[in-house]
């Protein structure tokens, strides 16, 4: 089996959104329901040293989708089964004839992959645009990003590229469901 998974070059990353809306579009999701997600972190403060404020300011942006993880918490945790590992590629896809909508993936998953469409009470998340896939494109969110930061392909081939950084700062502990991902971080990222 190739286990498939992103390279996210979350240092070239400006927060554009190009990725989420082009999901958005091709899914034809509801308001509220986005599979891939750009998320704004920013922290910091300010120094006074008699005469001005200095500010000590960090932010960054980051592009996350389903992680297609070693160990997904949705599969496990999913009662009907409908959620699967693809033994050929490693997708982790929800079956919706199998769906009955009981979003107990949603609560499982460390990184908000599973979304719930209210309108079908089910819940389905990002398959790695499998249908683009048999056809020898893309990914619809890797297509059009301006960056390039987002890459896939085979996660041993992207790990000998970019290394095997997994998490960044405000990303929840990657040994819990181990996920096909890769981060170059920004500066302010590292944790």
């Amino acid at each position: 089996m190739t286990q498939l998974g992103f390279y996210i070059n979350q240092a070239i990353c400006i927060g554009c959104k190009a990725c989420s809306v082009s999901c958005k579009d091709k899914n034809d999701l509801d308001v509220g329901i986005n599979y891939r997600r750009v998320y704004s972190y920013e922290e910091g403060d300010y120094t006074e040293n008699g005469y001005a404020i200095t500010p000590n300011v960090k932010a960054f942006t980051f592009s996350i989708s389903c992680n297609h993880c070693e160990a997904p918490a949705c599969l496990k945790n999913c009662p009907t089964g409908a959620i699967e590992k693809r033994p050929e590629d490693g997708v982790v896809i929800i079956k919706q004839d199998v769906c009955i909508g009981t979003r107990y993936c949603i609560q499982a998953c460390p990184y908000g992959a599973p979304q719930y469409n209210e309108e079908i009470k089910k819940s389905n998340k990002c398959n790695l645009c499998i249908d683009l896939l048999e056809k020898g494109e893309d990914p619809v969110c890797v297509a059009t990003c301006p960056l390039r930061a987002i890459e896939f392909g085979p996660i041993d081939e992207l790990r000998k590229k970019y290394g095997d950084v997994n998490q960044i700062k405000g990303m929840p502990n990657a040994d819990v469901t181990r996920p096909n991902l890769v981060i170059t971080p920004h500066r302010d990222a590292k944790l």
